[in-house]
This record gives structure tokens, sequence and C-alpha cells, in this order.
């Protein structure tokens, strides 16, 4: 009998069960599972896939071979069960570079291979755990965790595993960041949830492929209560300033509790995990101020305001508006969505969907299914949007400079303009609004299911590209001088992404304040530590925001790997303190510039983006293909730090 969890549990389900089960299932995971079985490889061989990838389902296979696959499936699935569901066949790897290729309908090449294999993960060993260290040389050694969102919970995990003593700081009552905060109707997940979500915790039981903002707080919840890491935090306590002491090597944090009382805590290392969509932006609107009806931020969702029956107004309709709208447009009065921007609609008619029971079965049962399923969900974003999002510079079309940045994304932009104006139908007015003007994949790129453009075709819903000019007592006033009036307010502005670190105040050596030093253009070696500022590292840092695939989650783990590996060396070697040199620094931002200035995302036609500062610039984003990361933060490289030897 199997011990590892991801090799299958065993079931006594009645053949039927079974059968019922396989009409649900991925049929390519189904038979990458029968190979596990097995130790045939006839499942894959016999099943060539066809397409540039597949989707997270089923593929792109005929109904004939899906059916067939299924057929073929049963009878081995029910002498597995006979068996008393042993453990599966030990695979070669290189029938486990077959599978991945197969799956992937593409090689799967020696710099993706160790990355993706480490991901999955198939001998559960959690392969980025830390070593423990001897708990003798860890006790002086207190590390102050500030945040308790995804990352933060991440950290206060290894840390544990690592046996050093630490303090997670969390201004909210529970743990989950963004989604602890962001209730808002309709807020969900859009990278899919059996991938959004740790490799070492992976949950067999989403309900939705796509998971709403309660099922993923309470996953999030769930870790929590597994790694017994309640008794290590601060609750609804804010992190106001840490400054760092040369003389004995310790970081001073000052805590502000929900009463406002402040304290402070020593630590030896500081490692911050609070998020860049983490602080709400308000715009700074004329009137605002005088509006008399309830108004509030996405973010910070007043759920005593009922909107039946109310005429809400909108005001941004990015990410967050984008799914509250829809949410909401049954319940309201009157709903004026009032946009600054276009944006431009993946097609993924998934997004709303529930996770079947038979593939929750297939999850539980079926040996190595739920790993190959995150590897499905991982390979079409590994990388595969970078390649539409890189500028060409030989490219010119002929009509329109703003168009694309190289034929890949102008073929990107075909396909989202086809699924906008397929749904828009003969409404050339609101086409002419909902169609972006820049190019393809250049701001956020939303999942969409049809639903957002269902709810803009509503006659109880008005989207409006005039700009604001005021807000009044009773509603909302156009620069075209149309007055709307208004009952509900909700702001849907996004948060002040480009403000890492806002509004704490750390200070390092000599008094230098960071976020003073960094002014608009926030900058960290490797995205994690800044020269000045020892024993200092961030999450989710300066230049690690993903906008092009992959998962936070995902990026979050292997920082902390490197993370752990430098506090490790820090306690054994009996090290005062450790930062990057200048020159990395410098080095790693020029690097980080000159890359993210080829991307999309850069391009001048794009005015108003969360991306950019108010220079124009982008210093928050990760430009790096997925493994090109993952190497540069495999081990620290010493020679690009400087280390301050104890006494």
């Amino acid at each position: 009998m199997t011990t590892n969890p991801y090799a299958g549990q065993p079931f006594t389900s009645s053949d039927e069960e079974i059968a019922a089960a396989l009409e649900q299932v991925s049929i390519p995971t189904l038979l990458l599972s029968l190979v596990h079985i097995t130790g045939d490889p006839r499942f894959i061989r016999e099943f060539t896939q066809a397409g540039v990838f597949l989707n997270e389902v089923q593929g792109f296979m005929s109904e004939e071979d899906k059916a067939k696959a299924r057929a073929l499936a049963l009878p081995i699935i029910a002498d597995y069960r006979d068996r008393g569901c042993p453990g599966p066949v030990p695979l070669s790897p290189e029938l486990i570079g077959e599978m991945l290729d197969w799956t992937a309908c593409e090689h799967v090449d020696d710099e993706y291979r160790p990355m993706v294999l480490e991901e999955m993960d198939l001998e559960d060993v959690d392969p980025r755990r830390p070593v423990a260290l001897d708990p003798a040389a860890t006790d002086d050694f207190p590390v102050v965790v500030i945040g308790c969102g995804e990352s933060g919970l991440l950290a206060g995990i290894r840390l544990k595993q690592a046996n050093i003593p630490f303090t997670i700081v969390e201004k909210n009552a529970g743990p989950g960041g963004t989604w602890w905060e962001n209730s808002y109707p309709g807020a969900r997940v859009d990278v899919a949830n059996h991938f959004y979500c740790y490799s070492f915790e992976p949950s067999n039981d989403w309900s939705h492929y796509f998971a709403e903002q309660p099922e993923l707080r309470a996953y999030f919840e769930t870790v929590l209560d597994r790694h017994q890491l309640d008794a290590n935090v601060r609750w609804q306590t804010e992190v106001v300033s840490a400054a760092w002491s040369d003389a004995d090597g310790i970081w001073r944090v000052t805590l502000r509790d929900k009463d406002g009382n402040e304290s402070t805590i020593a630590a030896r290392a500081v490692i911050t995990a609070v998020g860049q969509l983490n602080r709400p932006a308000l715009p700074d609107i004329e009137g605002a101020d005088t509006f008399e009806g309830p108004a509030f931020h996405s973010a910070a969702w007043d759920h005593s305001v009922d909107l039946t029956g109310k005429r809400v107004a909108l005001i941004g309709a990015g990410a967050s508006g984008f799914q509250i709208a829809p949410a909401i447009a049954d319940q309201v009065a009157h709903l004026t969505v009032f946009q600054r921007t276009a944006q431009w609609m993946f097609p993924n008619p998934m997004y709303h969907d529930s996770v079947p029971d038979g593939v929750r079965w297939a999850m539980n049962h079926l040996p190595y299914y739920n790993r190959w399923y995150r590897f499905l969900l991982l390979w079409p974003g590994a990388d595969k949007g970078l390649e539409a999002a890189r500028s060409d510079p030989d490219y010119v079309h002929p009509d329109d400079p703003n168009y694309a940045v190289s034929e890949i994304n102008a073929m990107a932009r075909l396909m989202f303009t086809d699924w906008i104006t397929t749904q828009v139908g003969d409404d050339q007015d609101l086409l002419a609004k909902v169609l972006p003007d820049y190019p393809a994949t250049g701001k956020r790129t939303l999942q969409d299911n049809g639903t957002w453009l269902t709810t803009l075709r509503r006659d109880d819903v008005e989207l409006v590209r005039t700009p604001i000019e005021r807000i009044t007592p009773h509603g909302v006033v156009t620069a075209d001088g149309v007055a709307h009036d208004i009952d509900v307010i909700v702001y849907a502005t996004g948060f002040r992404a480009t403000e890492v670190l806002y509004p704490m105040q750390i200070t390092g050596r000599d008094g230098v304040e960071l976020r003073a030093s960094w002014g608009e253009r926030p900058a960290a070696y490797l995205g994690i530590t800044v020269p000045g500022f020892p024993n200092f590292f961030m999450l989710y840092g300066p230049g690690n925001h993903l906008a092009h695939g992959g998962s936070l989650i995902f990026n979050s783990e292997l920082q902390m790997r490197y993370v752990n590996s430098c506090l490790a060396d820090i306690v054994e070697n009996d090290w005062k303190a450790v930062e990057p040199t200048a020159e990395a620094t410098e080095a790693w931002h020029r690097k980080h510039q000159d890359e993210i200035n080829q991307m999309v995302w850069a391009h001048p036609s794009i005015e108003h983006s969360y991306f950019k500062n108010r220079d124009g610039e982008i210093h928050t984003v990760s430009p790096w293909r997925l493994p090109v990361y993952w190497n540069a933060i495999r081990t620290p490289d010493w020679s690009n730090f400087v280390v301050t030897k104890g006494e």
C-alpha cells in the first residue's frame, strides 16, 4: 500500500460509479494515470494529441477518442481496485519525459524539465522544503514576517520547518491577504485553482476550477491550522516601521495593534510579505467627500449596504470591476459603469464552472492524476503569454503603430477582437466603447466567459467612457456635463501597486529610509534584497509581479526557498549580517529594465496601467521566463553580497 498521497487513496467504488466519474474527468490526465497504474506507455502512444497545447479539461481530442479512452480505462481501474489499489508501477525518467512531452504537445526541453518536475513532485518529497537547523543555533535568531497572505503564511511554514523562531504580523484578523480582504460580490481567482495552491499543500476538493473568495480564504485558514501557526501570528496588528541597528545587528520593528497601542519587537532578520495589490487606491475626484450615499472601495466592501433597488455607480472596470458588475447587475435598479480604459479579455468558458464530482474522485483516487493535472494547468501558462508580449523591433503595422508589437501579438489581438465583436453583435456604439485601442496583453488581460459583455448589454446597465469631472451629493457628473443620479458608489479603482511597501517606514544603515531612497523606482537584487538593508528580505518585491504566466504562489515558493538558504548560511556561519552589493543590484535592475522595456506593457500607447509609475516606467513587473528566474534564485551567490561576520 502506497503512503504517497499523490499516488491515490484506496477506493471501493463500483464499476458504475467509476464509469460515471470517467464521463467528467480530463481524458489526457486519465491516460497519464493509466501509465502509472500499468507501467504501459501505450496509453499515451495510442492517443496522439493535436494542437499547440491541451486545455485544462479534455484537450483537442475527438469525441470518438474520448469514448475510446474511457472504455479502455474502466476495466483497468476496476482491476486496480480489485487488487487493493497497490502502489503505482515505477516509471523510468525516460518515460516520465515522454509523458511530459505528450501532455505539453511539444518537447519540454532541459531548461524547463527540472523546474516542472520539481513543481509536480511525483515522489512526494517537497523538494523546496528547507533543511531543519539545530534549534540551539537558531534560538537567538528571531525573524519577523510582515503579512500573513499567501507568501507570509508560506514563510511561516518554511521557517517553522527550518527550526527558526518567528513572529508573523498581520493587519487583518485572519490569513489570506487579498483573499481575506476582497470579499466583494463575484471575487474569484483568475489562475486555475489546482495550480493556485501550495505545491506541498494541494487541494483535491475545490468546488470551482477558479475558486471564489470564501473558498480561497478557507483554504489558507486550513493550511494555517494544519501547520499550527496561529500562536506565531499577531493578528490585527500593523507594522509601522522597522529600523536596523548596525551596533548589534538587530531590526527593531514597531507595531500598532487594533486599539492604537504601539510596541516594539526585535529581530535578526525581517521578511516582508505584504503583496503589491494590497493598499487601495482612491481617485482624487472633486466633491467625492460630499456624496451623501454609501461609498466604499471594492477591497473594503460594505456588506451592511443593501444594493437591492439602488442606482449604483461602479467607478473603475479593471479586474475587480469586471467581476463585480455581472455579480450585482440582477440586484440593483440601475448600474452605471465608469471605465477609463477598455480591457482585453481572454476567452475562458470554464471561468465560472463547478468541478464535477467525478473530477474530485479522480483527484483523490487515481495515481498521480492530481499532479499531472497540475502540469496540464502550468504548461500553457509557462511563458506562452510572454511570446505574445515581447515587442519585435522589426514589426511595423501598415496602418496603426498602436495595433500590435509583433506578428504573434497581432494574432492575439485578432483572437481577442473576434471574442468581443461576436458577443456585441450589431451594437456599434457599445463595440466602440469596449474594443481597446492599444496592443493586446498590454495591460492585465482578464478571464472572460461572456458575462461581462452580457452585463453591459442589459437595459439597466450603462457603460460610460467619458471622464468623471466631479461627484455631487447625489451623483456623478462627467466631463460632457451629464449628471448621473446615484445612490451608492463603489470604487473599483485598484491599488497603490507601484508604491512598494507603502506605508511602512523601513530604515536601514546610516538612517536611510527605503521608500525615500527608491522614489518612483523600487529595485532589489533578484527582487528580494537591497543594499544598505542587512538581513532584509522581500517576498513579492519589486520586479516580481507576474503578468504573463505561472502563479504568485509558485514564485513565492521559489523566493522563500532562496530566503531560507540565506538564513541557513547566516546561522550556520555565525554571520552578523548579509546584504547585496550595490553593483549586483544595479546590474540586476539594469537587466530588468532592458527586458521590461522590450515588453508590450511598456508600450507608449498605454497611458493608464497599474504596471506603470507616474513617469510611465515599469519597475514592479517580472519580464523573466519562468526557468530563468527559477535558476537565478536556486541558491545564494555570496560573491554578490557583503557579508559581515559575527564577533
